[in-house]
């Protein structure tokens, strides 16, 4: 295997990017996040790919090369969950060795070779003998978004282990793709946005602009119609396939609720290689309409299970909230790319709120079990499943928790400065314009925010700044640079040291971590009357299986009430901080088996209780319970 410089996005040449991630091959993970990786190198992966043989996603390919007698089997765009599978084990072979996994892939790349047409043209749902329905249907065939996932799993492949087999294929596609679509072209477009960000990506690597152009024109000709087709399916709306109205005039995020974020990466993408401001400005508006107005406090995103889409606004519903993983990957790649454009740390606070509580969530502990959908209040019917049949969200988030070294630091594009983004337990090797420089993070970050960061190694003897991230969450906070206290104020969410570092030299950060009531905006019905309970970036809930003396859909919080902390070992959800705390809980014995009983004389009876909340990411892992976010107070 061959460790080679990595960016999950790769900016350090696009003019209009602030920073530049860290190569993933230069972060070791240590701590939280990092037991996901250990995870997905033992469990996660191993198990996708017999999955993608027992459910013949691979098969797919042997048949549409001929290899195989059969038929394509499940939905059309099966292919993409090889190709994401592919791109999640080439990011862990940055960070570890896993021959076994190595091999598996390619293994993978031949029957992905095989399958590929002379032309170019690489979907198994449309073999040789199927070549007259190619492109006959974009609105739903998914062929670009499948195309997409394809280009993003061969660079990741090509970067990290200098191969070229399966990057050949993807140049091939893209090329044949290139030339059949565009201006003064067939103007149709995918109505599933993917391929935007990924041909921006292929660009980044081959520099061939003819790959950019195809990607700003997708972005910048929805809206015209070409995306989207309402007949095929009753009450579907151009707003569905975001076609409803140019990119650039969008006021909110509409529609399907992951083709508009994978739509809102594309673009920022397109915007970090042009600096098109018109496209600038259509993402601050968006961002700002779903932050205030349509994201979950968990970082969810998607109200509606119709249409897996965004509703009105204020728009949340718990128990029927759909709040799909991909959607909660996207809206986390999504921010990343406009941390890279801005350097703003609420981008980062965001990705926070969505990695800690509504994208982990998607995944057991265990490793093998995954959410498609992410309510914040239920009955306990909902479970994890080990796969489904349209099997988006296992490989997703796979892709994304086998990236996350690349996500933890960026660098402004001279190299002179380093930003730390989120607080894992970590080493990283910075390559600066002057030198290298080793740092540890030693961290029990999100359950302590107790931070350190310590120089092991430098070489540098000119002044470099390293920036320093005040989540939006903390209220209370002490920095100090060998024991002298910084006094400065954020900017942009960050403190900028900057100095000569020398090997010992040691950086304290204590941030109060302290339980906090977080009440929703009125105008969201279900929240109105009701508080959460979040601890630093965790988003906390109450389940049943640690509250039987009560239902929790009845519990009530005191406002005074103190919420006590305690860092503890729970069976199946391991070492985890929990809370507890004094309420109330409705006494159900007046309605016995009766749906609706007088209120003449009857008054609510409540008692008061003690109950037990755990993180949200963490629920459903036990004993079906019911379980709940958001809880009334008094």
């Amino acid at each position: 295997m061959v460790k080679s410089r990595h960016e999950v996005v790769s900016t350090e040449n696009s003019p209009y990017a602030k920073l530049v991630g860290v190569s993933i091959a230069n972060v070791e993970m240590y701590g939280f996040l990092g037991n996901y990786l250990r995870k997905a190198a033992t469990s996660t992966l191993p198990r996708i790919y017999e999955l993608l043989e027992e459910t013949s996603r691979l098969d797919n390919f042997r048949i549409a090369a001929g290899k195989k007698e059969g038929t394509f089997y499940g939905h059309r765009f099966n292919d993409t969950d090889v190709y994401k599978w592919i791109e999640a084990v080439s990011y862990l072979l940055c960070s570890q060795e896993e021959k076994k996994l190595e091999e598996s892939v390619e293994l993978a790349i031949e029957e992905i070779k095989a399958a590929q047409d002379e032309d170019g043209y690489l979907d198994t749902y449309y073999p040789p003998e199927k070549r007259n329905e190619r492109w006959t249907d974009l609105a739903w065939s998914h062929e670009m978004y499948c195309a997409g996932h394809l280009f993003q799993a061969a660079v990741a492949h090509k970067r990290v282990t200098g191969k070229e087999n399966l990057f050949e294929v993807a140049c091939r596609f893209a090329d044949h793709i290139v030339d059949n679509f565009g201006p003064e072209k067939r103007p149709e477009l995918d109505g599933h946005p993917e391929i935007e960000m990924a041909l921006v990506e292929l660009y980044r690597e081959t520099r061939d602009k003819k790959y950019l152009e195809l990607a700003e024109y997708f972005v910048l000709a929805r809206g015209k119609g070409y995306a989207s087709d309402t007949k095929k399916y009753g009450g579907i709306t151009p707003e569905y396939f975001v076609d409803h109205k140019p990119f650039i005039e969008l006021e909110s995020p509409v529609g399907h609720a992951v083709r508009m974020l994978y739509l809102c990466c594309g673009a920022t993408d397109v915007y970090l290689e042009t600096g098109n401001e018109d496209i600038k400005k259509a993402l601050e508006r968006i961002w700002k309409s779903l932050v205030s107005k349509k994201m979950y406090i968990t970082g969810g995103a998607g109200s509606r299970h119709e249409g897996e889409s965004f509703g009105a606004d204020y728009e949340l519903p718990n128990k029927r909230a759909y709040a799909e993983t991909c959607a909660a990957i996207a809206n986390f790649m999504w921010n990343y790319r406009m941390l890279l454009a801005t350097a703003d740390a609420r981008y980062v606070d965001v990705m926070e709120q969505t990695l800690y509580n509504g994208l982990l969530s998607g995944i057991s502990l265990d490793g093998v079990h995954y959410f498609y959908d992410n309510p914040l209040e239920s009955d306990g019917s909902h479970r994890r499943r080990e796969w489904f049949e349209c099997a988006c969200c296992p490989p997703n988030i796979a892709r994304l928790i086998t990236s996350l070294p690349g996500y933890l630091y960026s660098t402004s594009k001279d190299d002179t400065a380093l930003w730390i983004n989120l607080y894992e337990d970590s080493k990283v090797d910075w390559k600066t314009a002057h030198g290298n420089m080793v740092l540890n993070l030693k961290s029990n970050y999100p359950w302590d925010s107790t931070i350190s960061i310590g120089v092991a190694e430098s070489d540098v003897s000119v002044p470099a700044s390293i920036f320093i991230r005040i989540p939006g969450w903390v209220r209370d906070f002490s920095v100090k640079i060998n024991g002298d206290n910084v006094n400065d104020e954020p900017v942009k969410g960050y403190i900028e040291l900057k100095k000569v570092w020398k090997a010992g030299d040691l950086v304290d950060i204590v941030f109060a971590m302290r339980p906090e009531l977080v009440l929703c905006h009125p105008f969201s019905e279900e929240n109105r009357g009701r508080a959460a309970v979040k601890r630093g970036p965790m988003v906390y809930c109450a389940e049943g299986v640690d509250n039987r003396e009560f239902d929790v859909r009845t519990l009530v919080l005191n406002y005074d009430s103190e919420i006590k902390e305690q860092m503890e070992e729970i069976e199946s959800l391991g070492r985890l901080v929990a809370l507890s705390g004094k309420g109330l809980a409705q006494d159900l014995s007046d309605w016995g088996e009766n749906l609706y009983i007088s209120a003449n004389g009857h008054i609510s009876r409540r008692k008061p209780v003690e109950y037990k909340l755990i993180p949200y990411f963490a629920w459903a892992n036990r004993e079906a319970s019911p379980m709940v976010v958001w809880m009334d107070f008094a």
